[in-house]
């Protein structure tokens, strides 16, 4: 068996590039408070200009741990943790509002998203890093307690079947950025870069008043697709590549189609999502690649609520009509096509 362990244990680290301040303008202006610390199994770093300084720093790094105190799967001091291991909790208004509206995603997506996935993913590996297909059986067991709808609760109690196990993964990152987004601006921080693993959060323009410009990098090699330029968004990438392993010459990849309990293949390469809350970016990053290409373009002008770059498996490039004049391809023998309501 061919193995490639990610670094980190995550729903993806896909690690969009940022060209937020170097590219194409060159680095001069206002120097930001930065910081570059350890959290949710994740690198990230966080870019503060027009207010705020060392305290502020302190202050979003501590939000953010507190955060992963509550959410983290494999903490057994963690609300999560207490709930899959004891079946009910009670939760923190933090964790009760997280957890409705990541029900509400999943409901959204018709269960492309389904918070529990989580036993399937372990069993494949992707938690731990010892990767191996599960058999027919072990799929068959495990599958009837993937059901987002059994998930009760009831405001702060919730309650969870035999066995099911939840993971808030694949929101807890654009939540995160949506908090500290919002409590920035109340701190008076008018332009900030936050990169939490990869989920990215942009307050503001950059100090010049123009856009961020985030480059979303080539599924197949080196190098980007394209440059997508952001004013106070969230942009999140998910992506078949960015954790996988290899057996009797097949590709197995962590983003799983919970209908099946195995990865998920519709045609797509990666799937980045661009819009004002990083909750739903972070969550339809992963629904909208488990969908494939038709179904979240179906999905795309039902909610008109966020803007996507899909990169398929031959190469292509489809962007959402509200990207047309934001978005750049790097690759000008890629084909590109412009997806219209």
């Amino acid at each position: 068996m061919s193995r490639r362990p990610a670094p980190f244990h995550v729903k993806r680290l896909f690690v969009l590039w940022l060209a937020a301040l170097c590219l194409g303008a060159g680095c001069a202006g206002p120097r930001p408070a930065e910081r570059v610390f350890f959290a949710m199994d994740t690198v990230m770093t966080l870019r503060l200009y027009g207010g705020g300084g060392e305290q502020l720093l302190d202050a979003v790094e501590g939000q953010v741990r507190e955060l992963e105190g509550l959410l983290s799967v494999t903490g057994p001091d963690s609300e999560i943790y207490a709930l899959n291991h004891g079946g009910a909790a009670e939760l923190s208004s933090e964790t009760e509002e997280l957890l409705a509206r990541a029900l509400e995603l999943c409901a959204r997506t018709g269960g492309a998203l389904d918070i529990s996935i989580y036993p399937v993913l372990r069993a494949w590996g992707f938690t731990t890093g010892e990767y191996a297909v599960p058999s027919g059986d072990e799929l068959a067991a495990l599958l009837p307690l993937v059901d987002y709808t059994k998930v009760e609760l009831d405001g702060s109690a919730a309650c969870l079947p035999n066995g099911m196990e939840i993971d808030l993964g694949s929101v807890a990152k654009g939540y995160a950025g949506d908090t500290l987004a919002a409590d920035l601006k109340q701190n008076g921080v008018t332009s900030a870069l936050l990169d939490l693993g990869g989920s990215i959060q942009t307050v503001g323009a950059k100090p010049d008043g123009s856009p961020w410009r985030v480059a979303v990098r080539d599924p197949e090699g080196e190098g980007s697709v394209g440059v997508v330029s952001v004013t106070d968004r969230a942009v999140v990438t998910s992506g078949g590549y960015e954790r996988y392993f290899e057996q009797d010459g097949a590709r197995y990849w962590h983003i799983l189609d919970p209908g099946t309990g195995k990865p998920a293949r519709n045609g797509l390469a990666s799937v980045t999502v661009v819009g004002e809350s990083g909750l739903v970016c972070d969550a339809l990053s992963t629904a909208l690649f488990v969908m494939g290409l038709d179904g979240a373009l179906d999905h795309w002008r039902q909610h008109q609520d966020f803007e996507a770059i899909f990169v398929s498996e031959d190469g292509s490039v489809t962007v959402t009509a509200g990207l047309e004049g934001s978005f750049t391809l790097s690759q000008k023998d890629r084909v590109l096509t412009i997806a219209r309501p």
